[in-house]
């Protein structure tokens, strides 16, 4: 008798904590997370890309009487479409979403990473770079005339055209050909420093914050980008024709 009002006690208890529980579940509003713009009013989005997020706001400025300078960062879509245009070619500045294309140029500093940043994009796109090397590399030319080590023995390797170019084909070659500031340099040419979206460390000096680093970095965000959008064969393409090329090394279609 006493074990079945014990068993009793311990089921009132289970269900009472169990209600308990699904009130406070009700009570406490549920968070999401947004992939797009919100909109609590019936009034027209804003672009995902031109403002923060209201809950990643903070609720206080964390540097308040900073003395670091304001730096001034592009907000106009078409001085970025004319970018795309240099860099992608005619129609470049329809080859990609709007969103995606604020987003591969905004870095991580930009707004604390709030807006979102293009370390993935970055990451996709130097695999692209460095493979399209590669390619170049074994099918250079200029690779094929290079004289192999004589054999002390007299023997003859075997050699077959398409084997030549492994010669030059190393890490230090393609480190070499994709450095950081070729890279940089190339990015300076289609004027990407004047639609980059970062906070510079110190904006009084950017090449101490880093912006060699940046530039390139971008630069392979942009292949990402494309490539996310439009898929590989593009991607290669524009890393051929866009940074490779520009940058001396031939590729072979």
């Amino acid at each position: 008798m006493a074990s079945n009002l014990s068993t009793r006690a311990v089921r009132t208890a289970c269900s009472s904590s169990k209600a308990a529980a699904r009130s406070l579940a009700t009570a406490i509003p549920r968070r999401t997370f947004a992939t797009g713009p919100e909109s609590s009013t019936g009034e027209t989005e804003q672009p995902r890309w031109s403002y923060t997020p209201p809950r990643a706001k903070a609720p206080f400025s964390l540097r308040l009487h900073s003395k670091r300078p304001f730096f001034h960062v592009n907000s106009d879509p078409a001085l970025l479409d004319q970018f795309y245009i240099r860099m992608l070619g005619n129609d470049g500045d329809k080859m990609l979403s709007d969103e995606l294309k604020w987003l591969a140029v905004t870095h991580k500093s930009f707004d604390q990473g709030r807006r979102g940043f293009n370390d993935r994009l970055a990451f996709l796109g130097k695999r692209i770079v460095q493979l399209q090397t590669s390619l170049a590399l074994v099918q250079s030319s200029e690779a094929a005339t290079t004289p192999a080590n004589p054999d002390p023995y007299g023997r003859t390797p075997f050699s077959h055209p398409a084997l030549d170019g492994l010669r030059s084909l190393s890490p230090e070659t393609k480190s070499f050909l994709t450095d950081r500031s070729k890279l940089s340099e190339l990015a300076q040419k289609y004027e990407m420093q004047n639609i980059l979206r970062w906070t510079p460390r110190k904006p009084d000096d950017l090449k101490a914050s880093g912006l060699e680093l940046v530039l390139a970095h971008t630069m392979y965000a942009v292949v990402g980008a494309v490539s996310l959008e439009k898929g590989g064969h593009i991607a290669n393409k524009v890393a051929q024709e866009r940074i490779l090329e520009p940058l001396g090394l031939k590729t072979v279609s």
